[in-house]
């Protein structure tokens, strides 16, 4: 009875961090570019009561009797699913149709990954984040400019008064991973890469498997509101079920205190 106190504690527990998971989808419903993530659960070890053997009597236990230790979180994995494309009609504003990620620069010198690409320009002219980081490679915007042009392939060109032809500034690369879910969130949109997510990989939008960028859009949470709640529900549920185990066994042990010969 004391071991079912434990297995159903492990059970509120990762319902509580499912809970936190899925209350944090449901605030960034409107972050732009945000992806959202689910838990995933592992069972724990299991207490070998009896397994499959040769009896004395010549014969063979056909099953094992386990005991299992209750559960635990073990990943938060993201969906890298393309939210849905959002019309700004800001010149600034990217979306990345497929694959890849924007690169900016982080203030300790390494790079950054993100999928936000709501721009701004600095009174330098140069490109940021909302947050003032720069995207790298850098772009720079001439004073003088009056229109920007950005082609599906990160062509960055500009117009400028007096002259009837674009002229191109810079290219925009975007960054690729094998394995994207590896990345860590590091807040304000923005991922960096670790051992597992493996180096990134490098191209021009379109290329090596790149998605395009689409000019003047911008990409939505891909947060789904109806499966969240739906979520808020399991959880809850499965929240409930375990503190009503935790409250039978501790019935059942005061039942057991409680016995006179």
């Amino acid at each position: 009875m004391i071991k079912a106190l434990f297995t159903a504690a492990s059970g509120m527990h990762a319902q509580q961090t499912n809970l936190d998971n899925t209350a944090n989808n449901i605030s960034n419903a409107n972050t732009t570019a945000y992806k959202r993530t689910r838990v995933e659960f592992q069972d724990l070890i299991y207490e070998n009561v009896r397994v499959p053997s040769p009896t004395d009597q010549g014969t063979s236990l056909p099953v094992p009797l386990q005991v299992g230790g209750g559960t635990r979180v073990v990943a938060s994995v993201k969906n890298f699913e393309v939210g849905t494309p959002q019309e700004t009609g800001n010149p600034l504003d990217l979306m990345i149709r497929g694959d890849g990620f924007f690169q900016v620069l982080l203030p300790d010198g390494t790079v950054g990954y993100t999928r936000d690409g709501a721009w701004k320009i600095t009174s330098e002219g140069e490109v940021v984040n909302a947050q003032g980081l720069p995207m790298e490679p850098p772009i720079n915007i001439p004073s003088d400019a009056t229109s920007v042009l950005i082609s599906p392939e990160g062509r960055v060109s500009v117009m400028t008064q007096g002259t009837v032809e674009p002229s191109e500034i810079g290219q925009i690369e975007l960054a690729r991973f094998v394995n994207p879910a590896g990345l860590l969130n590091d807040g304000g949109n923005v991922y960096t890469q670790s051992v597992s997510s493996g180096d990134p990989l490098t191209s021009t939008p379109g290329t090596d498997g790149t998605g395009t960028l689409e000019q003047g859009y911008l990409e939505t949470s891909n947060v789904k509101i109806v499966n969240e709640m739906i979520n808020l529900i399991t959880a809850q549920r499965s929240y409930e079920l375990n503190s009503r185990a935790v409250r039978t066994a501790d019935d059942m042990i005061n039942i057991a205190t409680q016995l006179k010969r």
